[in-house]
């Protein structure tokens, strides 16, 4: 599609138009490239944005075309793959929880066991976030052990919070993606079977996808190695929720022979914007100061 060039990272800075030349490639895929829109899988990192992006594309290319692309989050992509492998092989998937209460009061009941004490809200904000960073980093037990925190024994809650989940045939959203993993290592007869169904994968806001989340990605895009990732490692700001923007200064790594191309204008912000901003970066590095 590019020069034949079939793996591609766009790294662009803010108001370079990413997300439009995003929508403008997979326009041009299928209207000069005679690609079929049910085989292009497009994710990005909220239902928000799979929204705008599905609406940027009906209003430039129609909204016939645009109901016959696939638009998901990674996490509804793990979703597919957990109906797909219960489907095929008739076995009962977990109930995905989306009451919070019910997941409060595990944890509550979890962290009185383990600390005899009862949580703040704080605190089970804090453990709910850890757990959210371990099975995106997919930290194995020495990894969830070097994790600073002020909780009492996370290792210990992490392993009661599982083993319950388990008992009580539940889910958390974070495990679509631990479960997918998983099938798709384990069972190839599913990773074909997507890998079959689509045959070209892109990636919005690609700095603010998760470790697990880069790894669903490359094992659905090793088959075909057709891949447009787009993203900013600057702008990635859920590093708390185990964002992966490393994976963007590894893409060449991970994938040889891919081209990197480089959006380096700012057409949103007027010139005095951009050079406060630069002034201000510039003072950053120099006094090597991190600005949260």
């Amino acid at each position: 599609l590019l020069r034949g060039v079939r793996i591609s990272m766009l790294l662009a800075v803010p108001g370079s138009g990413k997300t439009t030349v995003l929508v403008t490639r997979l326009g041009y895929m299928v209207q000069c490239c005679g690609i079929a829109p049910e085989e292009i899988l497009t994710m990005t990192y909220t239902v928000a944005a799979t929204r705008e992006m599905c609406s940027r594309f009906a209003a430039r290319f129609g909204e016939e075309l645009a109901g016959r692309m696939q638009f998901r989050t990674i996490n509804g992509v793990s979703a597919k793959v957990l109906n797909y492998y219960s489907m095929r092989y008739q076995r009962p998937k977990p109930t995905l929880m989306t009451n919070e209460g019910e997941l409060t009061r595990l944890l509550t009941q979890i962290y009185r066991q383990v600390s005899d004490d009862y949580p703040t809200e704080s605190t089970l904000k804090e453990l709910r976030t850890a757990i959210t960073y371990i099975k995106n980093m997919a930290l194995d037990e020495e990894g969830i052990a070097a994790i600073e925190t002020d909780l009492p024994d996370l290792p210990g809650l992490y392993r009661r919070y599982q083993a319950e989940l388990k008992r009580l045939k539940w889910m958390d959203y974070d495990d679509q993606m631990v479960f997918a993993l998983q099938i798709l290592r384990a069972a190839p007869a599913v990773l074909a079977h997507f890998q079959q169904r689509y045959g070209y994968f892109c990636v919005d806001e690609s700095q603010d996808t998760s470790k697990i989340q880069h790894e669903i990605i490359r094992l659905l895009a090793r088959r075909s190695c057709n891949l447009f990732m787009v993203g900013d490692e600057d702008q990635s700001i859920y590093g708390f929720r185990a964002a992966y923007p490393q994976a963007l200064m590894e893409f060449e790594q991970v994938w040889p022979g891919a081209r990197v191309l480089l959006m380096e204008h700012n057409y949103r912000s007027g010139s005095e914007i951009v050079a406060a901003d630069y002034a201000f970066n510039s003072v950053a590095f120099l006094f090597k100061v991190d600005f949260i």
